[in-house]
């Protein structure tokens, strides 16, 4: 087995929907696929675009966004290696419903639509599987919904910063020490807001010192007050 085979197959033995696939089956899908290669900020696909197949992926992250007309964008995932990308329009023929970006230097496995479709011809548990994977995408759609309608810019700055900590935060006797992996910019993409209102509530919360803010660096000194405001509704 050639060794991109041999590494492709590696790959796809971690997607949750090819999971039960014999050695031999992965060959199979592994000889098919086509390796792309993405620079950071590189468009993938675009939301419209008729989709031609899914994707996997091998190294970097791809972030998943809806864009609206005035420009405005939200993140509904970004995804990591091991991740499958595009399931759904290979089913029902249609457009991409979302746009795709390499967040960095990333490495994806192209399987084609009729590849693919002849995969779960062969093999019914692997659609069965997409379902799956497709209603949990839908559940965490229908939470961003809610949400974006019911709550405020600063509770779900609050929740972004809980999830953080839990995440990789550094517990200290000051609190919790946690560093913000993207910018303000990219930050107000994933909790649906501009980033001027995320500058905003970031200093009110330093002003009413539950956190303290250095750069990127943010240190939660007052846990039990964040959790508050993440269990407060409007």
């Amino acid at each position: 087995m050639p060794d991109s085979t041999h590494t492709a197959g590696q790959t796809l033995a971690k997607v949750a929907i090819f999971s039960g696939l014999t050695g031999n089956e992965l060959e199979f899908l592994a000889r098919r696929t086509v390796p792309r290669h993405y620079s950071a900020g590189e468009i993938v696909f675009g939301e419209g675009q008729q989709c031609s197949g899914l994707y996997v992926v091998e190294s970097g992250n791809v972030r998943i966004f809806k864009s609206s007309a005035n420009g405005r964008e939200h993140v509904l995932s970004i995804d990591g290696p091991g991740s499958s990308i595009a399931e759904l329009p290979v089913f029902d023929g249609g457009a991409y419903p979302a746009s795709a970006t390499a967040v960095d230097d990333t490495t994806l496995l192209f399987v084609s639509k009729q590849d693919f479709q002849a995969l779960c011809l062969a093999h019914p548990e692997v659609p069965l599987k997409v379902l799956r994977i497709v209603g949990a995408r839908l559940r965490r759609l229908v939470g961003i919904i809610e949400e974006l309608s019911f709550t405020t810019v600063r509770h779900r700055l609050a929740a972004y910063l809980l999830r953080l900590g839990q995440k990789s935060g550094k517990r200290t006797t000051a609190g919790v020490e946690v560093t913000l992996p993207i910018t303000n910019q990219e930050l107000a993409a994933q909790i649906g807001t501009v980033r001027e209102l995320v500058s905003r509530n970031l200093s009110r919360l330093q002003a009413e010192g539950l956190v303290k803010i250095d750069g990127r660096n943010v240190l939660i000194c007052n846990l039990k007050a964040l959790e508050n405001e993440n269990d407060a509704t409007e």
